[in-house]
């Protein structure tokens, strides 16, 4: 009698940094991955060679979300996790309409995470005790606020609560946790000064890489205890 087919773990936002470190990851140790991009770089053809199955999504609308959902469903009946790293971060400004970015925000960090968790829970559900996961990436200003980006704080603030909400809604069978990083990786146009500045803001001064996200998403989906936490990975950058 042959094993049971893997479930896949799935990735939005999959395309770029650590989505796609974590993409990579788990091909690496033949776990089937489901990612979601909204544009399609070069990394999200590397990841259909290496066996990704990789689908275009646009989560600025319901529909565009509830279609993501269907069609992950058509591909698979069961999902080992889901790993919301899709995020967009827009900062407040004279030239921006502030209802829009309120919107926008809360669309992507709230409502796609929200609608996603009830329309694929299904597919987390039967297959046995903590036997799936919900991982939401949040961010370290949920503690301390940022007053340049509001609306991306209290939408990520809110994922943050949501995390909770889910884990006492989805126990025992499926648990479910955020992290929330702080300086993970800088972009390859960061300058000295400004990466400079940044390393200055946590006390651990250095740029970790994704490996530190990749070791805590393998603890948590080893886990059969943890759920309903939040992680902080920022270098102890709120104690400055």
């Amino acid at each position: 009698m042959g094993q049971p087919a893997t479930r896949p773990v799935l990735i939005t936002g999959g395309g770029r940094r650590i989505g796609l470190a974590l993409a990579h990851h788990f091909l690496n140790q033949q776990q089937p991955v489901i990612v979601s991009y909204r544009t399609r770089y070069d990394a999200i053809g590397m990841l259909e060679k290496a066996g990704a199955l990789c689908i275009q999504a646009d989560f600025s609308t319901d529909e565009g979300i509830l279609a993501f959902a269907h069609t992950v469903k058509s591909h698979t009946d069961g999902l080992r996790a889901i790993i919301h790293n899709a995020s967009a971060w827009l900062p407040e400004s004279p030239e921006r309409n502030l209802s829009a970015v309120m919107q926008q925000m809360m669309q992507i960090h709230v409502n796609a995470p929200y609608l996603l968790n009830h329309a694929l829970e299904s597919l987390l559900r039967g297959h046995g005790h903590a036997s799936a996961d919900i991982i939401h990436f949040t961010d370290y200003v949920v503690e301390r606020g940022s007053d340049k980006h509001i609306a991306y704080a209290a939408s990520k603030a809110a994922l943050d609560n949501m995390t909770r909400s889910f884990a006492r809604k989805l126990a025992p069978e499926v648990k479910v946790n955020a992290i929330a990083p702080a300086l993970i990786l800088f972009n390859d146009h960061d300058d000295a000064d400004y990466r400079q500045q940044a390393l200055n803001k946590s006390l651990m001064k250095i740029e970790p890489g994704e490996k530190e996200i990749i070791d805590l998403v393998d603890y948590l989906l080893a886990s059969c205890y943890v759920t309903g936490r939040s992680f902080g990975v920022d270098g102890g950058r709120p104690l400055r």
